[in-house]
């Protein structure tokens, strides 16, 4: 295991109190992307001791970039709730390349919210392709490595445990 469910928990608590205390007042719109930021996104809600609203967008990325990310990026669902005016928060399990925050940033800039943030669980800044991301909000960086759980999954299987482990590579 690399990071258990309490140490986990805990930091979504931190950062769910500090979005709170940067957005008192406020009634923010928390955006999630499916399917990895769900529980993420989930219990980083809870966290938030104020009323804020809560969307989920979904992405598709195709071709391939350098790194092995993603050069195209589309929407599969997009928000039901308005933008305009508000305060949005994307929500990312994980930011590696930027590329998919970034695609999201700048379509939801166009519908002109007031402010616009992001806050990620696990950060990989030495995979970033893009580097002006409005990135406010990190809980982890994580190696390069592969993990399994709290939302990464292998095989699309393994997102629902509630703590983060190492897979160990299989070579090829």
């Amino acid at each position: 295991m690399y990071l258990g469910a309490a140490e986990i928990a805990s930091r979504v608590a931190e950062l769910g109190a500090e979005i709170a205390r940067d957005y008192r007042g406020r009634e923010p719109l928390l955006v999630g992307s499916l399917k990895a930021s769900l529980p993420f996104v989930a219990d980083l809600s809870r966290s938030m001791a104020l009323p804020h609203a809560l969307d989920f967008v979904e992405l598709a990325g195709y071709g391939s970039a350098s790194m092995g990310g993603h050069d195209r990026i589309r929407f599969i669902k997009d928000l039901d709730l308005a933008v305009a005016g508000r305060d949005v928060i994307l929500a990312a399990e994980v930011v590696d390349t930027g590329l998919t925050l970034n695609y999201l940033t700048r379509a939801l800039a166009l519908r002109r919210p007031e402010t616009l943030a992001a806050v990620a669980l696990f950060d990989r800044p030495y995979r970033r392709l893009v580097d002006d991301l409005p990135l406010r909000y990190v809980g982890f960086t994580l190696p390069d490595e592969f993990f399994a759980g709290y939302g990464f999954a292998l095989d699309d299987r393994w997102r629902n445990l509630p703590d983060l482990h190492l897979v160990p590579s299989v070579a090829a």
